[in-house]
């Protein structure tokens, strides 16, 4: 399968013209004319990734985060950014990120969070020019669940260490509001939506004090809150060319 074919499947329900002015999604490496058989799904584009990709045969690694965020002035391998790209080009392997792209549409990211928690009613939390495409997604659940089994869902959902977070003003919830990534930013439309719970990541700790008394808040790992999205690639490619997931895709972050 020519790499222009998987780069148009991804696109098809993450254009380009989705992602947000600041990111840099799209191919990163490579040549849309390569022949590829085999895709390395991750969230990150490290060295230990490439070369799994490496020692695994993948012509292709399909990432979340993109490698390159900004232009690389020169690459002579002083940086682990650098070292990815050379390892690339060196053995034929294509990069290519749905960031933004990827979480503006609304079965992607968030909406994958949304369904790992049973909430598959829901709609795009602060839309761009239509339904199908924005940041975050709000919905709910048919019958109001407590506070703390929602929380555990959360925990059990996406496997995480930790969660920080504002109490709801009751103990029982229904509307929630969701973001992978960092989404604090849009805690006030969750507010004015009317979302009893506001899940997300990187919440600082002044943006989570005006939620108390208004909305819980569940802040949670960035990785954790994104790494699932290789399942979503996965299902976006099944059938067409040979896929496996990163075992060496790890958060950078630890906890002690």
């Amino acid at each position: 399968m020519n790499l222009s074919d998987i780069i148009q499947l991804i696109e098809s329900v993450a254009p380009l013209t989705r992602q947000e002015a600041w990111d840099n999604s799209g191919l990163q490496v490579g040549q849309r004319d390569m022949l590829v058989e085999s895709v390395l799904l991750t969230t990150d584009v490290t060295l230990p990734v490439v070369q799994e990709a490496i020692d695994r045969h993948c012509q292709l690694i399909v990432s979340h985060h993109p490698l390159l965020y900004h232009g690389l002035k020169h690459i002579v391998g002083d940086t682990e950014q650098e070292r990815c790209v050379m390892a690339a080009i060196e053995h034929h392997i294509a990069i290519y990120s749905a960031h933004t792209s990827m979480d503006n549409y609304i079965h992607g990211v968030s909406g994958e969070m949304a369904q790992r928690i049973g909430l598959n009613n829901y709609r795009v939390l602060v839309p761009q020019d239509d339904s199908q495409y924005g940041l975050g997604v709000i919905g709910r659940y048919d019958k109001p669940i407590v506070f703390e089994h929602l929380l555990q869902r959360l925990k059990t959902a996406f496997s995480a260490e930790w969660l920080r977070y504002i109490p709801p003003v009751k103990d029982e919830v229904q509307t929630i509001a969701l973001c992978g990534g960092a989404g604090s930013e849009f805690m006030e439309q969750a507010i004015h939506q009317g979302a009893d719970v506001f899940v997300s990541a990187d919440f600082k700790y002044h943006a989570m004090q005006p939620a108390v008394g208004r909305i819980g808040i569940v802040d949670m790992d960035h990785w954790v809150s994104e790494h699932f999205t290789r399942d979503v690639f996965h299902r976006l490619l099944e059938g067409q060319v040979s896929t496996c997931i990163a075992q060496t895709d790890h958060s950078p972050v630890h906890y002690y």
